[in-house]
């Protein structure tokens, strides 16, 4: 698998993304999260984000039984910061996105001592002696505590060693150029704001990390879920798709079985040619989805669809495409 640098880090190109792996959506079982990360292992994904808000710490624990078994060295894992997982007080209905969960809870804290608390339980929920990358996971109405906390700590545990990466991981561009240029960061994850739907990250965001060399951890690239399977009822981040929305996914859909390809391959492949991405972070919650990622990832995508693709401005015309077209 082809390889890149992240800071100090040699990654992987495609890593794997455990929000499945919580219970996202649907219920998965500790043996299915096992053989999903066993055969990203086997493919050679070396790259593995996780964060405490994923199935409320399951996540992290299903992960961390898999990666103590390897050589601490072969692989690079990120987790996240600014959500503490606590016992709620009274009883709690069943989580809207995540299912199958603890009952531990999130609750956000962004200060200095909340985010070095948050790293000492991922690290045990982990089972680990160190992360790699640390993110602060999702601080949109938090900037200033992020900034004269969460991020104060970080770039502590980063200058003591104890981790060779930081950032943020968000689902919008516009906090993270704020970020960029406040804080010395080395990478962010940005999550469905870089895709076949939205390409707004190349208004300022996209060319500010190349100037800076802050790396891109590409997450929601399929939007959750409708650029892998649009229909009626699809997800668009993290929520039902409006019909408009369906009809333009399936535009494109139309377009690639014209073309004799498959959506998927499309989706992964745009957002994999520009060179500001580091790694594309794909989720998966079983093994056969793991397979079909690295698939789609070499799929032959003939130029003509690129060019028709192009050519239609269904996309934004800043945005690169593979073999130039």
């Amino acid at each position: 698998m082809k390889r890149s640098r992240l800071g100090s880090l040699d990654v992987t190109s495609i890593g794997l993304g455990s929000a499945p792996l919580g219970g996202l959506f649907s219920p998965v079982s500790d043996a299915d999260a096992e053989a999903t990360i066993a055969r990203a292992w086997s493919a050679g994904v070396r790259f593995f984000d996780t964060a405490p808000l994923y199935g409320f710490g399951l996540a992290e624990r299903r992960l961390g039984a898999f990666l103590r078994q390897q050589k601490r060295d072969s692989y690079v894992i990120s987790t996240k910061v600014g959500r503490l997982l606590r016992a709620p007080n009274d009883g709690t209905a069943e989580d809207e996105h995540y299912k199958g969960t603890p009952r531990e809870r999130p609750v956000f804290d962004f200060s200095y001592d909340g985010v070095m608390r948050s790293v000492e339980e991922s690290l045990g929920r982990l089972g680990l002696d160190r992360v790699d990358v640390l993110l602060v996971h999702d601080p949109d109405d938090h900037y200033d505590e992020a900034v004269s906390g969460a991020f104060r700590a970080l770039q502590r545990l980063r200058e003591n060693g104890t981790v060779k990466a930081i950032g943020a991981g968000m689902n919008q561009s516009e906090m993270l150029v704020r970020f960029a240029e406040a804080v010395p960061v080395d990478c962010f994850l940005l999550a469905g704001r870089y895709t076949l739907l939205d390409q707004g990250a190349l208004d300022a965001l996209f060319p500010l990390c190349t100037a800076k060399s802050i790396g891109i951890l590409l997450g929601g690239i399929y939007n959750s879920g409708i650029l892998a399977n649009p229909h009626t009822g699809a997800k668009f981040n993290y929520q039902d798709a409006d019909a408009s929305l369906v009809a333009r996914v399936l535009e494109l859909d139309a377009l690639c079985r014209k073309h004799g390809t498959e959506l998927k391959a499309a989706a992964l492949q745009f957002c994999m040619s520009n060179p500001a991405v580091t790694v594309a972070v794909m989720g998966a919650r079983n093994a056969a989805e793991v397979s079909d990622n690295i698939a789609m990832s070499e799929k032959p995508v003939p130029a003509t669809f690129w060019q028709e693709l192009r050519a239609r401005n269904l996309v934004d015309a800043r945005a690169p495409l593979p073999g130039g077209a």
